[in-house]
């Protein structure tokens, strides 16, 4: 792979969800691309139903999506329940001139694309499908050597050692209960204030008002610095500067994320989960990239979780065969 851009056209389709943008525009930049980024959200009822019971037309987007005209683009880059629908789509309109790939289990059969990119606890097989430990995402060397740079000043003031605390919060399958939120609070002010650690706290738009709101509380005088959600998100920045990680287990991204810094990282298990979370957690133990925190922070090495050579492999493999 060279350092010159691919002159191919991509698209990235998604609901603009964050979390899932950042997994398309990792991929576009590994697979050295310069995507135009497409919003898109399905009309009433089909953005009630599941994927499987959603025909693959363009009409069924929203107004306020981003146009989907020709000419279609080279390469597709897609995720989200809500993406599927119009991939598909597109795919149909280019008459197989364009190269789709779907990121994470796409909920129909995978040969409806030309590539599917899932985590291995989505339990997905077929001839055109790679699985990944975790969620795919473009956090790398250059990316926090970037943001250690870009975050210096702020960073740079804190206590050392530093942890990252990276919060989610309510989602389908989990919940952050008082209880929890009690606790984890008890905990990070017994790391601040009895321990010397520093703490760069970031939230998410799912934590709980009232876990912040006790957090906030709890640290008030103590020098560490919780993110208002004004200005430059610091998300890499605290990835970047931390020595060591604290990550809510809601979110199979914002662990993946964490793991890809090579930093231990310590997963607070919320009440609740999945099989499918279950799975992804356990194979990250197993492989002693993760532990449970339970208030202390301890120091380990492992290899730093990269799927993204094999994902970019497998493209190229595929877009050079004729």
């Amino acid at each position: 792979m060279t350092s010159l851009a691919d002159p191919r056209s991509c698209w990235i389709l998604t609901d603009g969800n964050i979390g899932m943008l950042n997994q398309c525009l990792g991929l576009a930049r590994a697979l050295v691309l310069e995507p135009e980024n497409k919003t898109v959200h399905l009309r009433p009822p089909w953005a009630w139903l599941p994927p499987s019971l959603i025909p693959a037309r363009m009409g069924l987007i929203t107004a306020e999506s981003s146009i989907l005209t020709p000419p279609w683009p080279d390469i597709l880059i897609a995720t989200g329940r809500r993406s599927v629908a119009p991939a598909r789509a597109i795919r149909r309109a280019a008459s197989g001139k364009t190269f789709s790939i779907q990121i994470q289990d796409p909920g129909v059969p995978p040969d409806a694309f030309d590539l599917v990119v899932a985590p291995a606890h989505d339990q997905l097989a077929g001839e055109n499908v790679v699985s990944t430990i975790g969620a795919i995402q473009g956090i790398d060397h250059a990316a926090l050597e970037g943001a250690h740079a870009a975050f210096a000043n702020r960073m740079g003031t804190l206590p050392r050692p530093l942890a990252a605390v990276l919060l989610g919060g309510d989602n389908a399958v989990y919940r952050m209960t008082p209880a929890l939120g009690v606790r984890l609070t008890e905990q990070l002010r017994a790391l601040a204030g009895d321990q010397g650690w520093g703490l760069a706290i970031t939230p998410s738009r799912r934590t709980p008002a009232f876990v912040m709101d006790a957090i906030r509380a709890a640290l008030a005088g103590l020098d560490v610095y919780i993110w208002d959600e004004t200005g430059p998100n610091p998300y890499l920045g605290f990835l970047a500067h931390a020595d060591s990680l604290i990550v809510t287990g809601d979110s199979v991204n914002m662990v993946s994320e964490a793991a890809a810094t090579g930093k231990p990282v310590h997963v607070v298990h919320l009440e609740g989960g999945s099989k499918k979370f279950t799975r992804f957690h356990n194979a990250m133990t197993e492989r002693g990239i993760t532990r449970p925190f339970t208030g202390a922070l301890e120091t380990w090495t492992y290899e730093r979780l990269d799927d993204m050579e094999v994902v970019v492999g497998e493209i190229q493999r595929r877009l050079a065969a004729p």
